[in-house]
Parts: structure tokens; C-alpha cells; sequence
């Protein structure tokens, strides 16, 4: 099983607790104002979201951890890989994503999940280059995608919902420097 702790953090695999609390994170539109059309989603739509996750983790050897606080156990969302196949003209790629409940936006866990996200993805899976993608003016994601080290690769439009997107790189050489 594919555990990474940081000093604060357990990323780990999903298991049945999380279902609800990754729901009521879905469920909070401050959360999702930034993703797909920003609607919030269900109880019956998260579960699907996790069995999908759980499917990548078996298909690509990689997916998305669920963050947990080491110190009180509480599921703080997740973090971690995935193939963008919505965006077919970043691809072959793998994108860095994350997604945390609202309590604990402000507290750097983002940037620390991610960092040991892109250390995973670079070292350990041996990846060459991790993108990340961002919708403009989402200033908080920059803000980590910032910490990342990643730069401003392009600037393209979501082909479903038409609005801004920016792509962010970094790759193994840059990361090691």
C-alpha cells in the first residue's frame, strides 16, 4: 500500500471512512467554485469519483491520495496525480491536482501535500515532467503551483466549459536543481 508521510500529513490510499467526509468537501461550493462548472456534488457522485481514483491507482501505478491529518485523523481531501483527459492537447501527461475542505485552506497542508506529491511523482514513479492545471484567477492554487517550482508552460481555454485555463511544468531536471 502507497503511504507518504509528511511532518503533518498521512497521504494515503482510500478506504470506506472517507466517503463522507470527501462528500461534504464536494458538497461546499467555496471548494468547488473552481472546478469543472462549480457545481457541488452529491454523496452518490463522490463515491464514483473515489472508485475512479482507486481504478487509476491499479491502471497507472499512480492517482490521487486522500490527506490525512496526522494529528487528528480527519480526512482533509486530497492530492495527487492524474492523466488530464479532458485536456487531450496537454497529453501524454500527468497533472498534480488537490483538493482540501474549506477548514483547512490557509494552513500550507496544500503546499505540503503537493511538494510530497511531486517528490513521489519525480523519484518515485519516475516521471520526467508533472504538469498542473489551474483555472485563471484562481489565485490560491497559483499560489502553490508557485511553491511547486512550476512555471507557466501555455495558456488554453477548457473545451467544454470555455473558460481560461493555465498550464504549469516542471520537470526532473528542474526540480533536482
Amino acid at each position: 500500500m502507497t503511504e507518504i508521510r509528511t511532518p503533518r500529513l498521512l497521504l494515503r490510499r482510500w478506504d470506506d471512512d472517507d466517503l463522507v467526509p470527501m462528500a461534504d468537501i464536494d458538497a461546499d461550493p467555496r471548494v468547488m467554485r473552481w472546478i469543472d462548472d462549480g457545481s457541488v456534488r452529491d454523496l452518490d457522485h463522490t463515491a464514483e469519483a473515489i472508485e475512479r481514483w482507486e481504478e487509476e491507482w491499479d491502471e497507472e501505478g499512480f492517482g490521487l491520495f486522500a490527506v490525512e491529518l496526522l494529528a487528528s485523523g480527519e480526512l482533509a481531501g486530497f492530492t495527487g496525480l492524474s492523466v488530464p483527459e479532458f485536456l487531450p492537447e496537454v497529453g501524454p501527461a500527468v497533472a498534480i491536482s488537490w483538493r482540501l475542505g474549506s477548514q483547512f485552506w490557509g494552513q500550507g497542508y496544500a503546499s505540503e501535500a503537493a511538494q510530497a506529491t511531486l517528490e513521489f511523482a519525480l523519484q518515485d514513479r519516475g516521471l520526467d515532467q508533472v504538469i498542473s492545471i489551474s483555472r485563471t484567477g484562481d489565485t490560491a492554487s497559483e499560489n502553490v503551483i508557485r511553491k511547486l517550482g512550476m512555471v507557466l508552460e501555455r495558456e488554453t481555454t477548457h473545451p467544454v466549459y470555455g473558460y481560461p485555463l493555465r498550464v504549469h511544468t516542471i520537470d526532473l531536471t528542474e526540480y533536482q536543481a
